[in-house]
């Protein structure tokens, strides 16, 4: 297996793999991660640096699939007594991801998608943020060095018109601040009049889950949204914002088929929309809701995870389009997928 290849599968077996567990006297050289949104949201999170990619992962000192073993200055990942990844870097994040700036205005959501741990987390943990604080951190971020974007995601707190005004707020005063920022937004709308003005505020690209493209799968976990309105406004957002400034997470793991899968890709990459691949992260948050809506679910294995990868880079391609066009988000972290041109 070549090398690039070998390292994509090393990255799945750590993106479908546990906690990393560390030495007792370990100190990490930078503040951890405590994510909000997104795979690791409630725990405390690094991340680790190899062979040109990187990966965000949970760490313990008590116990965990992987192990961070140190020789001397050097750093290694062991999985099963055996070497899996040598000389680990660490990299910090500046907010949630590395060189970017991403921010959950709002953990407490109307919707009750049964993946989502952001409205489970302890409310001491999330963080309250509005446009003062957030354009200050930016600016902090910036004077540290090395921020390349700045993304917003959030739950709908009140309604989606309520949580899309301030999210437009936010972009607005971002973009006053930093005329030149790549700004990514990860909203939930219900009307396409929304898209315009998130663009119109100074958005370079968005992001509008469909979740899954199984539409049986779909009633049982996203049983309050409407996916032909999600695929009607990514159509929407592809006029608005360009083909490659649009991205959509479909999150796999969920007792769907590849061909179902890769059929959503394809849907969505007819539109121009890049579809993040996600693996199904479950945890004491949301493992209980998760098999009470599907059954016993079996995890995703790593050859599965590096499969539809190469499926979706060969989707992409045959639509004309590559994720080196989208420059904030997750297809920018690389930290919690295989990103097909970046990765494999």
């Amino acid at each position: 297996m070549e090398e690039g290849q070998l390292t994509a599968l090393k990255k799945a077996k750590l993106l479908t793999g546990g906690a990393v567990k560390v030495p007792a006297d370990f100190r990490p050289p930078f503040p951890l991660s405590r994510s909000t949104a997104g795979p690791g949201a409630g725990s405390a999170s690094m991340v680790f640096c190899f062979g040109g990619t990187r990966v965000k992962k949970a760490i313990s000192y008590d116990a965990g699939d992987f192990e961070l073993v140190r020789d001397g200055e050097r750093y290694s990942i062991v999985h099963e007594g055996e070497v899996l990844v040598s000389d680990v870097e660490f990299q910090p994040t500046l907010h949630h991801a590395p060189e970017q700036a991403f921010f959950n205005l709002s953990t407490e959501c109307i919707y009750a998608c049964k993946f989502c741990t952001s409205p489970r987390l302890d409310k001491r943990i999330t963080k309250s943020l509005d446009a003062d604080r957030i354009v200050e951190m930016v600016q902090k971020a910036n004077e540290r060095g090395g921020l390349k974007g700045v993304a917003l995601t959030s739950a709908v707190v009140s309604s989606p018109q309520e949580t899309v005004e301030r999210m437009i707020e936010v972009v607005r005063r971002i973009r006053e601040a930093f005329p030149s920022m790549s700004i990514g937004v990860e909203p939930y709308v219900d009307r396409l009049d929304q898209i315009d003005a998130l663009k119109e505020a100074g958005a370079d690209e968005i992001k509008l889950n469909i979740e899954t493209y199984d539409r049986d799968i779909f009633v049982k976990v996203c049983g309050d949204l409407d996916l032909d309105w999600i695929l009607r406004s990514i159509a929407y957002a592809v006029s608005v914002f360009g083909r490659g400034r649009v991205t959509s997470n479909i999150i796999f793991g969920m007792g769907e088929s590849d061909e179902n899968l890769l059929e959503g890709v394809a849907e969505l990459a007819r539109m121009g929309c890049i579809a993040t691949l996600r693996p199904l992260r479950l945890n004491d948050m949301n493992r209980q809701a998760m098999e009470e809506a599907l059954g016993h679910l079996t995890p995703v294995q790593p050859e599965r995870l590096l499969h539809l990868a190469r499926e979706h880079k060969r989707i992409l391609q045959e639509h004309g389009l590559d994720t080196h066009t989208v420059r904030t988000m997750c297809p920018e972290c690389r930290c919690c997928d295989i990103v097909p041109f970046r990765d494999i």
